[in-house]
């Protein structure tokens, strides 16, 4: 018996949070946790739209990593954000080991201009493949209902 796949935050919601953290006033390390799990979330909007149950185990020391390969499993195209979710990981990673480290800052702004890339690229593919919750990068487009 599979089990069922997790009830979703629609993406415009994921999103939206994710612009919001750069407001936030939120320590780094909490708002890095925070990117990498709405990045987390994305990614199993793509697995359950294939049919699958997303993953629970982690490599590399993350889930992220974890759901995206599996995401890439008999979608070669999906390896394009790859290294996008190793980019996420990769300032994570910096913020985890210097949380109020001078470079901290910068850190978390590249996580969340990495963590909107990897919402943009699922949306799109999930556009494009015909498989789920529509949107694409351009918010007009979006709010248009394109």
């Amino acid at each position: 018996m599979t089990a069922r796949p997790p009830e979703l935050r629609p993406l415009s919601e994921i999103e939206a949070r994710i612009d919001a953290t750069e407001q936030a006033a939120l320590a780094p390390l909490a708002a890095a946790h925070e990117l990498v799990g709405l990045a987390e979330e994305v990614l199993e909007h793509w697995i359950v739209a294939r049919g699958e149950t997303p993953t629970t185990e982690e490599r590399e020391g993350l889930r992220l990593l974890a759901l995206q390969r599996q995401g890439a499993r008999g979608e070669p195209s999906f390896n394009a954000c790859r290294e996008t979710c190793r980019e996420l990981a990769f300032a994570h990673n910096c913020i985890a080991a210097e949380p109020e480290g001078p470079a901290a800052s910068c850190s978390l702004t590249s996580a969340i201009m990495t963590a909107r890339h990897i919402c943009l690229f699922v949306t799109g593919k999930l556009q494009v493949a015909g498989l789920g919750e529509f949107c694409c990068s351009s918010k007009p487009l979006r709010a248009a209902g394109g």
